[in-house]
């Protein structure tokens, strides 16, 4: 049976129902969108590092966001209070922008019976004992692997989040969201020398996954594989050169140099490199990119967006033509589209904005193995770092944590200290080659956009991409 939010947003409260979707309609009359979203969160993490529990914390959180929207104008209020009487003031705050305007009320959410991930709290289903004795073991497993380890950190994160929508003339949309995550850090060292390594999983599950030993051990050893490839690493090469991406993680500069100039806000008002393209060859042939929200358990996906609308699988590029942009409701709607089910928001504080879900690249017909074989000199490229994005004309710089030489076809030795800085249309344009191995990233990525971040997933398969221009530290 369905978790039901009336026991949260009403009953413990003490506000009716029926007084509030009244209040929801007289705010939004005239409007031509709009919604109460309410929400309560309870959240946890536990952080040990240098072998011991250094942070323990539990947050609950609740409130309620207000908002109307007249033709582009948009109009909102939050409070941390669920009353009657703070719903009635912050719809007197949102009158305003629709003073004078005859709107014409959008179209409601289409329904959807689908769900995509337990309604049951991950804070609930093991103990604290649990948890600590989780990142305890963690941290002593790392150590007893290799005499080089120095340093151990370990995080665990849950949330439970429960929402409710509540539109004009009574309709309402709920969710229950759950949300983990499992984060392992380890430093090694030689000498004066010291190297990072770090892995970490997640989804919209319970911990029952990562508290098993075949689980978080294989984060450890992948964590310290990585810190001891780097602990051999040579100065990177600079230039322009043919670069490998990896699949799964680095579908994140996919997610920055492109997705984000795919959302609906930025082309509506031409700021995006893709503004008014549709039906044009923006990527090489073998180029489809997708942003799916409705992937099960994944980090990314929401059985329904934060304005009320299912998600769904919205195809970008198809063999290298743009399709389509990534949509929230009033984008869509001056745009004369339809929503995609990506408007979202940080917390009941934040109007919604169009945000990307789970955004990755579809599989080619090229053997990886073929791949790095055509590639007489380049780089090999299989973790990312941070990076930054100029949406107005696609240019990136990301920093590379795990990458290798390539010689004669043959993977060579790793390399610090790598950037990849160019255009993501010019990137797209460049891809040669398209690996049949597609992979999703393991449950980590968190987007940033208007002050507000956001749960995402990113993937990709083995690519080439040609005459990218890489940073490096060789002299």
């Amino acid at each position: 049976m369905s978790f039901s939010t009336d026991d949260l947003f009403f009953t413990q409260t003490g506000m009716d129902r029926a007084k509030v979707e009244d209040q929801v309609s007289d705010a939004l009359k005239g409007s031509d969108d709009g919604e109460l979203y309410m929400e309560y969160a309870q959240s946890e993490s536990f952080v040990f590092d240098d072998g011991r529990l250094k942070n323990a914390s539990f947050d609950t959180s609740q409130g309620f966001g207000l908002r109307t929207v007249a033709d582009e104008a948009t109009g909102f209020a939050h409070a941390s209070e669920l009353s009657e009487d703070a719903i009635k003031r912050a719809s007197s705050a949102v009158q305003a922008v629709k003073a004078g305007h005859t709107g014409s009320w959008a179209a409601e959410p289409p329904k959807t019976n689908k769900h995509l991930y337990t309604d049951q709290s991950p804070l609930h289903g093991a103990s604290f004992e649990e948890k600590t004795k989780l990142l305890a073991d963690i941290d002593a497993y790392a150590r007893n692997q290799d005499d080089r380890v120095r340093q151990v950190s370990a995080s665990l994160f849950g949330e439970w989040q429960a929402v409710e929508i509540i539109r004009a003339g009574g309709e309402s949309v709920r969710d229950v969201r759950p949300l983990v995550r499992l984060n392992v850090s380890v430093v090694v060292g030689e000498g004066d020398r010291q190297e990072t390594g770090s892995h970490g999983a997640g989804g919209r599950t319970g911990f029952d996954v990562y508290l098993q030993p075949d689980h978080w051990q294989g984060q450890v050893d992948e964590a310290l594989r990585q810190a001891l490839m780097n602990l051999e690493s040579v100065d990177a090469p600079a230039g322009v050169m043919d670069v490998v991406l990896g699949a799964g993680w680095p579908g994140v500069m996919l997610h920055e140099a492109v997705g984000h100039g795919l959302e609906g806000d930025f082309n509506r008002k031409g700021t995006s490199v893709f503004a008014g393209l549709l039906g044009e060859r923006v990527a090489s042939p073998g180029v489809t990119v997708v942003d799916d929200g409705t992937m099960t358990d994944r980090r990314g996906s929401l059985t329904v967006d934060d304005e009320g609308t299912p998600t769904r699988e919205t195809v970008l590029i198809e063999d290298g033509i743009l399709k389509g942009y990534i949509q929230d409701r009033l984008n869509a709607r001056l745009m004369g589209v339809e929503p995609t089910g990506n408007g979202r928001r940080q917390s009941y504080a934040h109007a919604p904005l169009p945000r990307m879900t789970n955004t990755f690249m579809r599989s080619g017909d090229k053997d990886p193995a073929e791949i790095l074989r055509s590639v007489k000199n380049g780089l090999y490229m299989v973790n990312f770092g941070g990076g930054q994005v100029d949406i107005t004309n696609g240019k990136f710089v990301f920093s590379c944590t795990e990458g290798y030489m390539i010689e004669n076809g043959k993977i060579g030795a790793p390399v610090k200290g790598a950037t990849l800085i160019g255009s993501g249309a010019d990137a797209l344009q460049n891809v040669k080659m398209i690996g049949n191995d597609l992979a999703m990233d393991t449950g980590i990525g968190t987007c940033g956009k208007g002050g507000q971040s956001v749960p995402v997933g990113v993937g990709q398969p083995t690519m080439l991409i040609s005459g990218l221009t890489v940073g490096g530290t060789a002299g």
